[in-house]
């Protein structure tokens, strides 16, 4: 009987605790709504994407963990150590000649296929603005951005040594690229020339068709804005949902979420950006979405980014407002890849890429009179 009433017990305590803990687990799952819209939302456990390919499982998982080591993160002579077997794989694959030189006094790296430019490309050229945030990078970004690109699109590209932050800022790199557009002018009709880049390269290909227009200089025959947008409409970097979202999922750590600081009697900013402190962040020069008058006469676009990648939100919104405006925009977003994802020649999805690219300039070059 003892027993009987001990287990009798038992069972009645632990049935009354049941709903605590169905209560308790509800609470942890429970997704929070503030009266602002502001969602809070518990933590998640998220598998790999089953979109993607072996190669590209293996690369995603690679570069989460490298972008929590601080050791891999670091650059030597401008080459992040995690971008090292990357730009070495590319030149085994990638047959180019780079010579290297300064136009209208900007030192740059011509790449030229060894398999010779096609008959299409003779008249054509691209150039490449690359990605480091404005401070670093080169040259690892650059032969990145430009090998695959000049050997596999059989086509000449130029990838600027810009001025960059800390030691100068804006507007330095937009003129380093405006000076070497008009010398490429010269001998070139402004169709045939493409301007592409990732990242911060990405965001000055923007910013530099923004100071072409205020200087009047023809507009260039395409650009690609790559892994950024053309700004953000509230001046808080990438900014958008993806900052919350797809950062976290693709760089392995939490991106910055908040506006620069802003001094409300001179509306300059700082912080983010280091090459971009002191400006106005809704100035069209630094963030042409703000200017639809200026947006409206970009040329072909083609936009890239992935769904891990924190500039996400930027590039949508940057296309949605092209598209809007009427300029011939084209947008491509890869399932489940992260920021700058095509550095890796080996990933399928990489070699997609470097396809939708080159089809791309290959379509749009030349055919504006």
């Amino acid at each position: 009987m003892m027993r009987l009433k001990f287990r009798s017990g038992w069972m009645f305590l632990s049935l009354s605790l049941l709903p605590l803990v169905a209560q308790d687990r509800t609470a942890k799952n429970t997704v929070m709504i503030d009266d602002d819209g502001t969602v809070h939302v518990p933590a998640q456990v998220v598998p790999m994407s089953g979109f993607l390919s072996p190669e590209a499982k293996a690369y995603v998982t690679q570069h989460l963990k490298d972008m929590q080591s601080p050791h891999m993160l670091a650059q030597d002579n401008g080459v992040p150590r995690f971008m090292k077997g990357y730009l070495e794989r590319q030149k085994v694959l990638y047959a180019v000649d780079r010579e290297d030189t300064k136009i209208a006094g900007v030192h740059a790296y011509v790449y030229t296929p060894k398999t010779g430019i096609s008959a299409a490309n003779r008249d054509r050229v691209l150039i490449d603005l690359h990605g480091g945030g404005f401070s670093g990078c080169w040259p690892a970004c650059a032969e990145l951005e430009s090998i695959p690109i000049a050997a596999l699109g059989k086509i000449r590209v130029i990838s600027l040594d810009y001025r960059e932050g800390p030691k100068y800022k804006f507007p330095a790199a937009s003129e380093d690229v405006a000076a070497v557009y008009q010398q490429l002018l010269k001998d070139h009709a402004p169709q045939n020339i493409g301007i592409y880049g990732c990242s911060a390269g990405g965001m000055l290909t923007a910013m530099s068709v923004a100071w072409f227009e205020k200087h009047n200089l023809p507009r260039p025959g395409a650009v690609g804005i790559f892994c950024a947008g053309a700004g953000s409409p509230t001046g808080a970097g990438f900014g958008g949902d993806a900052a919350y979202t797809a950062g976290p999922l693709g760089e392995a750590r939490i991106m910055m979420t908040t506006p620069p600081k802003q001094d409300t009697r001179t509306n300059r900013a700082s912080g983010g950006l280091g090459y971009l402190d002191g400006t106005n962040p809704k100035d069209p020069l630094v963030a042409p979405i703000n200017s639809p008058e200026i947006m409206a006469k970009f040329p072909a676009t083609l936009i890239i980014t992935a769904t891990r990648g924190f500039e996400m939100s930027g590039a949508l919104y940057t296309h949605s407002q092209l598209v809007k405006l009427g300029v011939d925009a084209e947008l491509h977003v890869w399932e489940a890849l992260f920021h700058g994802f095509f550095y890796n020649p080996d990933v399928p999805e990489s070699r997609d890429c470097y396809d939708v690219i080159i089809k791309f300039f290959n379509r749009q070059l030349g055919q504006r009179a």
